[in-house]
């Protein structure tokens, strides 16, 4: 209805109309904790994608990074069996998680650690690869890993080793987990020419960059907001 001439109130005075309720913004939306089931889940299914990458290099005699890394070149050297060296090698870096990550990351890294090295141990009793080629296993074992590290980071765990060093640094620094963790993964490999032929070494390089290419596009800070 149009105001009269004797209505003190212009038209343009009207109450306006109700305002829209306003977005609440994402930044200040309660971030919700993993549930315990969430994080064993993700823990079991991140450590089986790596222990069939593990298996898939062994298979055709490469290599990967970080302890992992570390662990194939005494396998390959010495006939021990990679599941328990693998273990025994990322002793160490329990003490570092626990003072520079904190109490929770570093129990749910022990028990991936652990429940990747019996997967290791036993998975190839549970199944046998024929033929694989070397460039295959290469790509497909890089993804694998790279896609079992991302669901162990997004839960707070790791695998140990470079990886705890790498979360770290980006955490601590902001540098990229992918390119620092691609720099000593490289470093690793290539010293591995001591004990492996330059073929093999080349196509584990290969498995070290689609890895590590895979985590640096896909494990971005702020990216993850569910911790």
């Amino acid at each position: 209805m149009s105001a009269t001439p004797n209505d003190p109130t212009p038209p343009s005075a009207a109450a306006p109309a109700a305002a829209p309720a306003a977005v609440e913004p994402l930044a200040d939306l309660a971030i919700r904790s993993h549930t315990p089931f969430e994080d064993a889940q993700a823990i079991f299914t991140g450590t089986l994608f790596v222990s069939l990458a593990l298996i898939l290099f062994a298979q055709v005699g490469l290599l990967t990074g970080g302890t992992a890394g570390a662990a194939f070149v005494l396998h390959y050297a010495t006939g021990v069996s990679l599941g328990k060296l693998f273990f025994l090698i990322n002793l160490p870096f329990y003490w570092f998680a626990w003072t520079r990550m904190g109490r929770e990351f570093t129990l749910k890294t022990f028990v991936s650690i652990a429940l990747l090295s019996v997967m290791t141990e036993f998975s190839p009793k549970l199944f046998a690869i024929d033929r694989i080629h070397p460039a295959y296993a290469a790509i497909l074992g890089g993804a694998l890993l790279g896609s079992g590290c991302l669901f162990l980071a997004r839960h707070r765990a790791s695998l140990g080793g470079a990886t705890i060093v790498s979360l770290y640094l980006q955490k601590a620094k902001g540098w990229r987990a992918g390119k620092v963790q691609m720099a000593m993964d490289c470093a690793i490999v290539l010293l591995a020419l001591t004990v492996v032929d330059p073929e093999r070494v080349a196509y584990s390089v290969l498995a070290a960059v689609v890895m590590n290419l895979f985590i640096a596009v896909n494990h971005k800070p702020g990216r993850y907001a569910v911790l």
